[in-house]
């Protein structure tokens, strides 16, 4: 059996954002993981995020 996979609230809410504003199940897919990205290569939560860390990226 399979561990449910856990949901922080922000990604929750940035695909709540993206249903609302009905983008497609592959842009939301392809959103979700270009944060994952971000997010490993800033090491932190990408609310923690600075504008330099964006250029940096």
């Amino acid at each position: 059996m399979t561990d449910p996979v856990t949901v922080t609230p922000l990604r929750q809410r940035m695909i709540e954002d993206m249903t609302i504003r009905r983008f497609g199940e592959h842009t939301q897919r392809d959103y979700v993981r270009q944060v994952r990205e971000f997010t490993a290569f800033l090491g932190l939560p990408p609310d923690r995020a600075e504008p330099e860390d964006l250029r940096r990226y």
